[in-house]
């Protein structure tokens, strides 16, 4: 989608800049859009290690990875797509490059199998060994 609005409004199928005189809407516009951006960044790199995802990636597998991969791509796409279409409607950088920022996330979240596994695995590792420092704390006289 963000690809498509980038080639209709470059090619002037569809008019740029049209709010470019109204301040106050870009500015509130512009805060909302940077909060957005940055948080669903930030959750959609992490979601995977929060309890609940996590015990559901163990009890569904299959389709928990669905559920979970597509929730991850939708927190960098919409905004993507979103601050994309604000670029062009107020001919502002910062929605640009927000829009980059998501785009370069995107390869940090591909829903693959064998990622989601991988992720699960590190987290089941990194509890095992938590637990055989304990033992050997407990262990030392």
């Amino acid at each position: 989608m963000a690809l498509l609005l980038v080639v209709l409004f470059e090619t002037e199928t569809l008019s740029s800049g049209l709010w470019t005189g109204q301040l106050t809407a870009e500015f509130l516009c512009r805060c909302f859009m940077e909060v957005l951006t940055l948080a669903g960044v930030w959750l959609a790199l992490r979601l995977m290690h929060f309890q609940k995802v996590h015990a559901d990636l163990m009890q569904r597998k299959e389709a928990a990875l669905g559920k979970w991969a597509t929730l991850r791509l939708l927190l960098l796409e919409l905004p993507m797509v979103v601050n994309t279409l604000l670029y062009y409607m107020y001919m502002q950088t910062t929605y640009g490059y927000m829009a980059i920022i998501a785009l370069l996330a995107l390869p940090f979240v591909y829903p693959s199998k064998s990622r989601c596994q991988d992720e699960v695995e590190e987290e089941k590792i990194e509890k095992e060994r938590v637990g055989d420092v304990k033992e050997e704390e407990d262990a030392k006289p």
